[in-house]
């Protein structure tokens, strides 16, 4: 089957892209697990965490990147074009490609909810009423009930599509570009203002030492690793879908081996600023941790509302800085069925984000529950998307063949990459990734 991929979107630039990746990898994973992973671990998680960046990087990343460049397509596209060239037909692979697609639509949709939450947060830090409600949690349950945050969840999803209606260059890139550095940006002048306000009320060295304090014995604990290993892997939107999509815009002259240890570095620096702002702020107060949603939404406004004047414009600005590394997660995430649409039926762009647009927000208004949503995000993370990690792995490491995958990978890069990345491919990344699933599966969420 023959495309004209002239016609094809493309990312403008290479840094564009890279910056894209960095947004579709920094997420709420950076922002609520990470500081608790850390806090609970120590400076030894942290050394762990970085060991396991280091090597799905430089396997799993480039090797999704590469695999939707190679193919000139999202999964879809990839997975077809993979099975034609081992001679199975591309009908094996459509078929293979609907978990990465349907898993990354689903994670969309639950994630538009926490988006839905995020926006209602950054609204009532302006007007106050967080600030008024009798106390967090009931403010919390009163917006995470079923429907109970209709606007502010339709309007999350309007901008959304909206964006992504501009298409790659003018849409994804140009607003990537824009609120990625915002992020960044406002996150580190919070790490600063609550080092200085921390350091003052319980010193330096006790503000900071649940971050870089390290227990040798705590590197002989295999859940540490364990979440190491599942933080790492999430965080860097490995699924088969977003960063597989991400990588068919691309054009060969990027080197991607040299993009993939960007996107890896900076999505490492957000979880670390990240700590950085959570962990003194919680330690002065004597505030306890709590992970995942209860943290971001329950625990943090509690904290701000007992800093006096500055907390409320301390709420303000974080609320802002996760708005924006959740809406270029969220835009991530929706581009994969999207893709997956325009290849399939050769739809025209706005024409395809309006499908999706529609059925998104009828199945996301649908789960608008909290619990719902946590039950919709664990199915989602524990099994669809080490599922569409792997297969995509396979795929491209093991069906596309040793020369394709070198000559593909080392396109735009100064020298072609070593023989070691093959076997680490087949091995080492399809193996911790088997083992993310089986982790998940026995022990539950890891991520």
């Amino acid at each position: 089957m023959t495309k004209d991929l002239s016609k094809r979107d493309s990312f403008r630039t290479g840094k564009g892209f890279i910056i894209a990746c960095i947004g579709s990898a920094v997420g709420m994973g950076n922002i609520w697990m990470f500081p608790y992973r850390v806090a609970t671990y120590g400076g030894a998680f942290l050394i762990a965490y970085l060991f396991c960046v280091a090597v799905i990087g430089f396997t799993g990343v480039i090797g999704e990147m590469t695999f939707g460049r190679a193919m000139k397509a999202g999964p879809m596209g990839a997975f077809e074009g993979a099975t034609e060239r081992a001679g199975k037909g591309r009908c094996l692979g459509g078929v293979l490609s609907a978990i990465p697609v349907i898993g990354s639509l689903a994670l969309a949709i639950g994630y538009s909810v926490v988006v839905g939450w995020i926006i209602k947060y950054l609204v009532g830090s302006v007007d106050g009423s967080i600030f008024a409600a009798e106390s967090v949690g009931g403010y919390f349950g009163s917006i995470s009930g079923t429907l109970g945050n209709v606007p502010f969840h339709l309007i999350g999803l309007l901008v959304t599509f909206l964006i992504m209606a501009m298409g790659i260059a003018r849409g994804i890139e140009k607003a990537n570009s824009i609120l990625m550095p915002l992020f960044f940006l406002l996150f580190v002048g919070l790490a600063i203002y609550g080092g200085i306000r921390s350091s003052a009320e319980v010193g330096f060295a006790a503000a900071y030492a649940p971050i870089f304090a390290v227990d040798m014995k705590t590197f002989l604990e295999p859940t540490m690793w364990m979440y190491a290993l599942g933080q790492a892997f999430f965080s860097l939107s490995l699924a088969g879908s977003g960063t597989l999509v991400y990588g068919s815009y691309l054009k060969d002259d990027v080197n991607i081996p040299k993009s993939a240890a960007t996107v890896a570095l900076f999505d490492t620096l957000a979880a670390m600023v990240a700590a950085l702002v959570i962990i003194p702020p919680m330690v002065a107060s004597g505030t306890e941790m709590s992970r995942s949603v209860g943290l971001m939404f329950i625990s943090l406004p509690t904290l701000f509302r007992g800093m006096g004047s500055g907390g409320q414009i301390f709420m303000l600005i974080f609320f802002i800085a996760v708005l924006f590394a959740g809406l270029t997660s969220l835009i991530n995430l929706f581009e994969a069925p999207i893709e997956a649409l325009q290849t399939k039926f050769k739809l025209r762009r706005p024409v395809a984000v309006g499908i999706i647009a529609v059925i998104g927000t009828a199945v996301a208004l649908a789960i608008e529950n909290g619990d719902v949503i946590g039950r919709w995000m664990d199915v989602c993370s524990i099994y669809i998307c080490p599922i569409g990690a792997l297969l995509a792995a396979i795929l491209f490491f093991w069906v596309c063949g040793k020369e394709m995958v070198r000559e593909q990978v080392s396109l735009g890069a100064p020298k072609q990459i070593g023989k070691w990345f093959i076997p680490a491919g087949r091995f080492v990344f399809c193996g911790l990734t088997l083992l993310v699933l089986l982790l998940g599966t026995f022990v539950g969420s890891i991520g």
